[in-house]
């Protein structure tokens, strides 16, 4: 079992986090709009919060794929293409 503090969750949370941001991005979703989406869906997040979670990056798989879902986006590319 890799312990939290691991370099490779370190790359692993970067890499969920900066996916999340580019699909925010893409998708012209704000902070705002997306806290709007996930208290529709029955979720309790406000625009601050979201901020803080996303920045640190150590977020659930969970969250992850309630954000995708939140924001329509129905695939997820994980690395670019060779």
């Amino acid at each position: 079992m890799v312990a939290k503090a691991h370099p490779v969750n370190a790359e692993y949370e970067a890499k969920a986090k900066n996916l999340l941001k580019a699909e925010l991005k893409r998708r012209g979703v704000t902070y705002a709009q997306l806290a709007e989406r996930l208290t529709a869906m029955g979720l309790d997040e406000n625009e601050r919060n979201l901020n803080n979670k996303i920045s640190r990056g150590g977020f659930t798989a969970a969250f992850l794929l309630q954000c995708m879902t939140a924001i329509g986006a129905h695939t997820i590319r994980t690395h670019e293409a060779d």
